[in-house]
């Protein structure tokens, strides 16, 4: 074999090979493409190797942003599942004790039993719906716990309708109470003369005595027979120093021949309030309160008022 070499001079050199050589030659010419072909198949292993480190590298990254996005989701479930619980706790506590306040005041204003039912579930019913195909089959699921909590609302919602309505009757009823006239107008002292004719004490002649007198100790207490406005408070012919009491629906009482009043025009009593001192102002022979009853501006007899003892 025979090789021929031309330099850039445009020079020549042959060279000339045996057998062996030309076996040599032959194995190094088939090795390059070999070592070629190995090259390429190796780099490409290699990218992929850096490829999979930075992938695995950025996963890792992410599951631990995960994890920690998952603990702290976790622990704000607790802290809001801990603050639940304790609302349902206090909800729980507020209900019962709502259910003992309606009980007592159920007790206390003597209402027909099973008026105001505290401490029992409101009644529910309805006839079933027959057009929902296997409603009464299906298994009983129990309450999630934020049904729990509406449940609970809504009973303590129903309690307080319940109490602002016995609230309103309590008031009304006691308001009706305190107007109701009824005793007498002294704390102490006797009735001294009653309602309609008798001999005057100053002419002698029989005159109509439209109200009733309670004599006893100069400055002991006149007191208010129901709750009202005083309507009159300063002297008045023949009375002396006069209270006047109007008591709504009609009703006014008066208490005269005072020698102290206690109260003024406008002023708002109570039943059993101390209005005056007795004394003997006015046409008066000695310490004693005039008591005198209106119903739609017509005098009656305190004696049927006197005689009742509330209710």
């Amino acid at each position: 074999m025979k090789v021929i070499l031309v330099n850039e001079r445009g020079g020549t050199r042959s060279f000339s090979f045996g057998g062996l050589s030309k076996a040599l030659l032959s194995l190094c010419l088939l090795g390059l493409p070999v070592g070629a072909f190995l090259i390429g198949v190796n780099l490409p292993v290699a990218e992929t190797d850096v490829f999979d480190s930075r992938t695995a590298k950025a996963w890792n990254k992410a599951l631990r942003k995960q994890q920690e996005q998952i603990g702290e989701a976790d622990r704000e479930a607790r802290e809001q599942l801990t603050a639940l619980t304790v609302k349902l706790a206090e909800m729980q506590a507020r209900l019962t004790r709502l259910d003992a306040l309606g009980e007592r005041l159920t007790t206390a204003a003597k209402l027909d039993e099973g008026e105001f039912q505290f401490g029992s579930a409101p009644a529910v019913g309805g006839p079933e719906d027959p057009g929902i195909a296997g409603a009464s089959e299906l298994p009983y699921q129990p309450p999630e716990f934020l049904e729990v909590i509406g449940e609970l609302s809504e009973q303590i919602e129903d309690r307080q309708m319940q109490l602002n309505t016995l609230e309103t009757l309590l008031a009304k009823r006691q308001l009706q109470d305190e107007q109701f006239i009824a005793g007498r107008p002294i704390s102490r002292g006797w009735m001294s003369s009653r309602y309609g004719y008798r001999t005057d004490p100053f002419s002698g002649r029989r005159t109509w005595h439209k109200g009733v007198d309670f004599a006893g100790k100069k400055g002991s207490d006149v007191v208010s027979v129901a709750a009202g406005v005083v309507t009159w408070a300063e002297d008045r012919s023949g009375y002396g120093q006069l209270v006047e009491i109007n008591h709504g629906n009609g009703y006014s009482t008066r208490y005269g021949h005072n020698s102290e009043i206690k109260v003024k025009l406008g002023d708002v009593v109570k039943k059993g309030q101390v209005v005056a001192l007795m004394g003997s102002s006015g046409r008066s022979t000695g310490p004693h309160v005039h008591f005198e009853v209106y119903k739609n501006n017509r005098a009656v007899d305190p004696a049927s008022y006197i005689r009742r003892t509330g209710r």
